[in-house]
């Protein structure tokens, strides 16, 4: 299907969890993960209304973003190896994937200007995650508190591949309160009022528990490549 008409029913599906929870569907940005399509694909979702764009690979983020026209927003969303940030931190409008003090300092080393990130957290605790533990969220934040370039905008998470919804509303609540606790720390460069989560298969419960960045790949754009997509 046209991405435009993907588009409308996800638009569609937004409106409704919003309505259910109380919200405005404007506090909700679809990033379109264009990480198993072509970049002529990804060029469909900027020209049907998408301005956000997530990207995995420091490589294909480069490639793509030298093709794509519309000056998309673009957003690391994969996980950061701490030799490929110079590839990546100048050139992206946000990094998803801030799990360890280590790859802070090479980010803050490597940054020209601000850097927006989200702390990657673990909520469901699945070992095949990369994220940071809940309670180790709070110690890295304090730790940044000196640094010049990172702001942390939010945090971001991935709930479980599962049918359990109440477990997958779980790891979206507890995101929500953790960065309720961030928040009130009130540290300047640590605002956190955003919460990046929910895929294809779980956004609706991810807004209904606060999200304000949701991850739509296979709904949204396709998948040309059978890779797992979000």
């Amino acid at each position: 299907m046209r991405v435009i008409d993907n588009l409308r029913h996800i638009n569609e599906r937004i409106n409704e969890a919003c309505n259910r929870s109380g919200r405005c569907s404007d506090e909700v940005t679809i990033i379109a993960v264009t990480k198993y399509v072509s970049a002529e694909r990804a060029q469909e979702a900027v020209d049907a209304g998408i301005s956000s764009l997530g990207e995995n690979r420091d490589a294909e983020l480069l490639r793509k973003q030298d093709i794509v026209k519309g000056n998309p927003d673009w957003h690391f969303i994969g996980s950061l190896q701490s030799r490929k940030v110079k590839a990546v931190v100048n050139n992206v409008s946000h990094i998803h994937s801030l799990d360890r003090l280590s790859l802070a300092n090479e980010i803050e080393k490597r940054a020209t200007g601000p850097v927006r990130c989200f702390v990657q957290v673990n909520t469901s605790l699945e070992p095949s995650k990369h994220g940071m533990k809940q309670e180790e969220v709070i110690p890295l934040v304090q730790e940044l508190a000196g640094f010049e370039h990172i702001i942390v905008d939010g945090l971001m998470t991935m709930a479980p591949l599962t049918e359990d919804t109440e477990k997958i509303r779980s790891c979206f609540r507890a995101l929500r309160e953790l960065r309720d606790q961030v928040q009130k720390l009130k540290q300047p460069n640590a605002p956190c009022t955003e919460l990046s989560m929910g895929m294809s298969n779980d956004f609706e419960i991810a807004i209904e528990e606060g999200a304000t960045y949701i991850r739509i790949g296979s709904s949204l754009v396709g998948n040309e490549t059978g890779g797992v997509q979000q």
